[in-house]
């Protein structure tokens, strides 16, 4: 609450000397949370009021604020420039031995799980580029970058392996032919659709429900139309995991709220 102090109708008292102005500073509440600060190498308390950042600087990733997205981020910003100027034929060579398909699990599985995620099916327009800044940037802002990066993999892999594995078994039992070891599969697009499935559960209800109505109805919308029915049910799976890890994003922001600086007396 904004508080206002009235002129009173007395005379304007005279500036206090900056001892006594600090000794009133030590009787003032300790508060809690972010909104206090104990200033390194001094004897005194002083209490920092933290005003809320601009709108665009909470929405997108920072250095400082969300190091990891940040990163990533910049990351994916150069690969999907790379791969625009690149010629169409080393473009394909990259992209397909990035591939999650079945071959390259079965040979290099860390590898192509790993380099798969730094290419952005579609480039630096697709959708899901604009969902992972404002997605990983608010996950990492609630539980910390690692955990939002071990967020992101748990979907991307997962959903890679549940769409993968039953190509392979099919080709296996003889329903799908060879080639279908050798699809092209990379992406970040699991990982993201897992993201938002984890970030809602920290959001409000207003907001929690619409999200995951919006996205599940466009999910289920792109499988009706068939194009790309793999791609769709591990979009599916992988905004299923993200649900999944309520419970434990949940303690995550439990823990991290907890682990903020709370200020402390100052030394006499």
């Amino acid at each position: 609450m904004e508080r206002t102090a009235r002129a009173a109708s007395t005379p304007t008292p005279e500036p206090l000397p900056a001892g006594d102005v600090a000794a009133l500073l030590d009787g003032v509440p300790r508060q809690r949370g972010p909104v206090a600060a104990l200033a390194p190498d001094t004897s005194r308390t002083v209490l920092q009021l933290r005003l809320p950042r601009p709108l665009p600087r909470r929405l997108l990733p920072t250095p400082t604020g969300t190091p990891v997205t940040f990163t990533y981020t910049a990351i994916l910003a150069l690969t999907s420039l790379f791969a625009s100027w690149a010629s169409p034929g080393l473009r394909y060579a990259l992209y397909q031995d990035s591939s999650t398909d079945v071959a390259h699990l079965l040979r290099t599985p860390v590898f192509v799980l790993l380099a798969s995620a730094l290419w952005i099916a579609g480039g630096l327009l697709s959708p899901y580029a604009l969902a992972f800044v404002l997605v990983l940037t608010a996950l990492e802002r609630r539980i910390g970058g690692a955990r939002a990066i071990l967020v992101f993999l748990a979907g991307h892999v997962l959903a890679t392996l549940a769409t993968e594995v039953p190509v392979g078994l099919a080709v296996l039992a003889g329903h799908l032919p060879d080639t279908s070891l050798h699809r092209l599969d990379y992406g970040i697009s699991f990982g993201v659709a897992a993201s938002i499935g984890a970030l809602s559960g920290l959001l409000a209800p207003w907001l929690r429900w619409p999200l995951l109505a919006l996205v599940g109805y466009s999910l289920v919308t792109d499988l009706i139309a068939f194009q790309d029915p793999m791609t769709n049910w591990g979009h599916l799976i992988s905004l299923g995991i993200g649900t999944g890890l309520w419970p434990l994003v949940r303690r995550w922001r439990r823990e991290r709220l907890q682990a903020l600086p709370v200020a402390v007396p100052a030394a006499p």
